[in-house]
């Protein structure tokens, strides 16, 4: 039965796709069989794996309204053990269609169900938002995985993060958890990081990943070429940091 973990945090620019994209190619390095989910409508967790979003015929919005299976859409990368489920802007009209369908937050779990025996992980890209296509992502996982840039304003918008998990958990989800939280844009040599970690590690106790992942041109470059950092440039800060997550997630789960 395979894991699924939910990457989100509704601010936009937190390093949320690049962990997706990368976290998900180095655990699948580790002979994992993995599948990244992309429900966000910009699509960019299917170009940075060389996927041309133009010529996806069938994507998320597909199963979300219920007009294809997920085994269906299922795209195989060029990447070891990854296989994708693409998105296109088709997934931006799933927000609208969705408000008059029955049992609508339950969609995307209903469609994975048939797919988790066939998987260890599962890596949900949700989109910047709070709206209906998150929570179809967080009613399907069994954790969430936070990344916070280490910025001014990091914690902003958290408190309304944190309210729509314990939403989710109470109306449709009670096993849903913090898989941990993520530092992006790590720079150790600022003042202002260290100062946001701490910052972090009092808003989330014991659930803050050993984990930073750093500033790196590399890791902006990467999806331009339609690659995980770990194809692009193995051995820059950011592949060693992405490869270390992964065998943090590996170990936290172990016991499953």
């Amino acid at each position: 039965m395979s894991k699924i973990i939910a990457i989100a945090n509704q601010k936009g620019g937190v390093g949320k796709t690049t962990t997706a994209i990368n976290l998900a190619a180095a655990v699948g390095a580790k002979k994992k069989k993995v599948l990244l989910v992309d429900t966000d409508p910009q699509g960019n967790s299917s170009s940075g794996l060389g996927v041309d979003r133009r010529s996806v015929k069938q994507s998320a919005y597909d199963i979300l309204i219920g007009e294809a299976k997920a085994e269906e859409v299922l795209l195989t990368t060029a990447f070891a053990n990854l296989d994708l489920i693409p998105s296109n802007m088709d997934l931006a009209a799933a927000e609208l269609e969705l408000v008059d369908i029955e049992r609508r937050e339950s969609r995307l779990k209903n469609a994975l169900a048939s797919l988790r025996g066939k998987y260890d992980f599962i890596f949900i890209d949700c989109p910047p938002s709070l709206g209906l296509i998150t929570t179809n992502a967080l009613c399907a996982s069994d954790t969430l995985l936070v990344p916070i840039q280490c910025e001014y304003y990091a914690l902003e918008g958290l408190s309304q993060l944190m309210n729509t998990v314990r939403r989710i958990k109470r109306q449709y989800n009670e096993r849903l958890d913090i898989e941990g939280v993520l530092l992006t844009m790590y720079d150790g040599r600022l003042n202002l990081t260290q100062q946001v970690v701490d910052e972090v590690k009092k808003f989330f106790p014991r659930k803050v990943f050993r984990t930073a992942i750093p500033r790196g041109v590399r890791l902006s470059e990467a999806p331009s070429f339609g690659k995980p950092i770990l194809y692009f440039d193995k051995s820059c800060k950011g592949a060693l940091a992405y490869n270390d997550l992964a065998d943090e997630v590996i170990k936290n789960n172990r016991r499953r």
